[in-house]
Parts: C-alpha cells; sequence; structure tokens
C-alpha cells in the first residue's frame, strides 16, 4: 500500500464520518419538522403548509447568500442534473403528500423507507460505486427493521399506493442529483431551488385538491417558521451529506429518521411503543453500527 493510497483511503473515511453524521442530523430535523407539519395541518391545507414552507425555506437560503455575499446563479442551475433535481423534488412532494391524504401512514411510511436502497442501487448504477457485501446486508437489515416497526398488513395496501412508489422515486432521484450536480452550485443556491421546488409543489396540490386559502394565526405562524429553521437545517445536512463520501455507506443512516420519529411520538404526542417497535429500531441503528464499522476496520474497501 502506497502512501497517497493510504491518505486517500483515510480521507474517504473521515468524509464517511462527516457524511453520516450529516445524514442523522439531517433525519432528526426532518423528523421533528413532521411533527411541526403533523400539528399545523389540523389547522392549514397540506398544500398551503408545503407552499409557505417553500417560500420561507427559499427566502432564508437567499438571504444568507446575500449576508454571506456567496453566488446564488450561475449557469450550472440550467444543467440537467439541476433540471432532474428539481422535477424529482416537486414529484416527491406531490406524490408522497397525496399518499399520505389518500392512503394509509403505515403503508405510505413503509414504502417511503426503500428509498435508501433505491439510493443505493442507484450509486452503484450511475456513479459506479462499488457496494460490498456487507453494506447490502446492512441496507436490506435497515429496511426489515423498518418493516417489523411498521407492521404493515395487506389491508394497509390499495392499488393507491402507487401514489407513495412515486414520491419515494421522486425523493431517491432528488438524493442521487444532488451528487450529479455541478460542484459549482453550493448549499446555498441548492436549497433556494429546492424550498421553491417545494412551494411549486404546494401550488400543485392546492389547485389538484381545490383547497381554500386560510390566514395562519400567530400560534400557526410560529410553528410555521419553526419548520421553516428545520426544513432549513436538514435540508442543508442532507445536501451536504450526499456530495461527501461515499453513497453506499452515508445512505443507511437515513434509517435513523423512523428512530427520531419513535421518540417524537412517544414523548410528545404520548404514543405507545411496543416491544416489536423497540427491536426494529436496535435492527436499523446496527445496520448503520455495520457500514461505519467496515470502513473504520478497513477505509481501502468498500
Amino acid at each position: 500500500m502506497t502512501y497517497s493510497n493510504l491518505l486517500s483511503a483515510h480521507k474517504a473515511h473521515r468524509e464517511n464520518i462527516v457524511g453520516s453524521c450529516l445524514m442523522v442530523i439531517s433525519m432528526a430535523a426532518f423528523a421533528i419538522e413532521d411533527s411541526v407539519i403533523k400539528v399545523v395541518s389540523g389547522l392549514l391545507p397540506v398544500g398551503q403548509i408545503l407552499f409557505l414552507l417553500g417560500i420561507g425555506g427559499s427566502a432564508v437560503f437567499f438571504m444568507t447568500a446575500l449576508i454571506l455575499k456567496r453566488e446564488i446563479w450561475t449557469s450550472d442551475v440550467l444543467s440537467w442534473p439541476m433540471h432532474f433535481r428539481v422535477v424529482s423534488e416537486m414529484v416527491g412532494r406531490v406524490f408522497y403528500s397525496l399518499a399520505l391524504a389518500f392512503t394509509s401512514l403505515a403503508s405510505s411510511t413503509m414504502i417511503l423507507q426503500a428509498t435508501p436502497i433505491v439510493v443505493v442501487i442507484g450509486a452503484a448504477i450511475i456513479f459506479k460505486e462499488k457496494v460490498s457485501v456487507r453494506r447490502w446486508v446492512a441496507v436490506v437489515t435497515g429496511l426489515f427493521g423498518v418493516l417489523i416497526i411498521i407492521q404493515p398488513t395487506a389491508d394497509n395496501f390499495s392499488f393507491l399506493s402507487i401514489l407513495a412508489v412515486l414520491g419515494m422515486l421522486g425523493f431517491a432521484g432528488r438524493d442521487l442529483a444532488s451528487r450529479a450536480v455541478s460542484k459549482s452550485l453550493n448549499i446555498f443556491t441548492l436549497g433556494m431551488h429546492g424550498f421553491l421546488s417545494v412551494a411549486m409543489s404546494g401550488i400543485v396540490l392546492t389547485l389538484f385538491l381545490h383547497e381554500p386559502f386560510l390566514w395562519p394565526d400567530i400560534r400557526t405562524g410560529l410553528f410555521l417558521m419553526l419548520g421553516v429553521l428545520l426544513g432549513v437545517v436538514g435540508y442543508s445536512a442532507i445536501v451536504s451529506a450526499m456530495r461527501i463520501g461515499e453513497v453506499s455507506a452515508i445512505t443507511p443512516f437515513r434509517y435513523s429518521r423512523i428512530v427520531f420519529g419513535l421518540a417524537i411520538g412517544v414523548f410528545l404526542f404520548d404514543e405507545s411503543i411496543s416491544f416489536t417497535s423497540v427491536l426494529g429500531c436496535i435492527l436499523v441503528v446496527m445496520s448503520s453500527l455495520v457500514v461505519l464499522s467496515s470502513t473504520r476496520q478497513n477505509p481501502l474497501r468498500l
């Protein structure tokens, strides 16, 4: 092993560590944001919530870029990976929101958890990443843990579940496109355009569902501001995570979202948790630790 190869291996290992931590931060932020949306959805239409969150998030990224004097517009914004990213974001938001509206939460959530596998497969095909057997086993183990937590039955599924499948594919495409876009596009540009896509998704949902516009009160406005902040943190973290390290090493940490979701449900919404849910959480955590330990033990091996 040459010295340059050793340095390269340890650099990749450090990037995987950083990327994994960013993914966990992102999943925590999104899980808390879900709880905020759950509260606000009882007060405002879903399409309007997405629109307001999208406008708020894009404004935060835009103003931050101006303050830090970072470039917002480059010709790479018009590149095909960027177009694909915007379209994927809209597909994910629109169809997954429709799935939550017309199908059971259990089946929709389960389908969404297939995102890591799609992303890892996409990374292997598109970016030619070599995915080791250990990582494939870790990804599948994490998905199995999610299935144990959700415990879907045949009655949970319907033909409308295809909506959740399309939403899941949209989110997977967005994450893969985040890695494919030019490095010249900074986090502020990606964040602003990403949240504008969320706003456009809200408009599409509002028109499709014929939802009325309601003025939010002060309490609802504060919740929306919190949702924007959490969305910005989660979005920044996941975009950064997908642009460094190895996709197959970082993606399994997506499963941590369901662990955060269960914790929030128990402590904030007084929901009960079963033994099987605890077992599923253990498998989810173990799958992520297996991926992390594989690069620690042998940084040169994928």
